[in-house]
């Protein structure tokens, strides 16, 4: 059984309007969420046990020379930031001077 949809013009002024009242708030509520500074993550935690997250690349017993999360292609964090976000992490950011095992050069 499929239904169709019949929107009536009062219906359809009614749904646009409050569209319009709302948008503002989800735009406010949206740059308050981007504006909240990120969690920084924890090396104990399990998500970075996992990938063997350091905050230093220096301790960290299998990295390259060098390979540290600010030159990682995963690492989204800008130029010369002590720490940013990373996409292993979503939600979260890693020390720039950092390193865990899906460490990737950039391309």
């Amino acid at each position: 059984m499929s239904r169709t949809y019949s929107w009536s013009r009062r219906s359809l002024l009614k749904r646009l309007a409050l569209g319009t009242t709302l948008a503002p708030l989800a735009a406010s509520l949206t740059r308050r969420a981007a504006a909240a500074p990120a969690m920084l993550v924890s090396p104990g935690s399990p998500e970075a046990k996992a990938v063997q997250y350091t905050e230093d690349a220096k301790s960290a017993h299998t990295a390259q020379p060098g390979s540290t999360c600010a030159n990682c292609a995963l690492y989204q964090g800008a130029d010369g930031s002590a720490q940013g976000p990373c996409q292993i992490f979503p939600g979260k950011e890693v020390k720039a001077a950092g390193w865990c095992s899906s460490w990737a050069a950039q391309m």
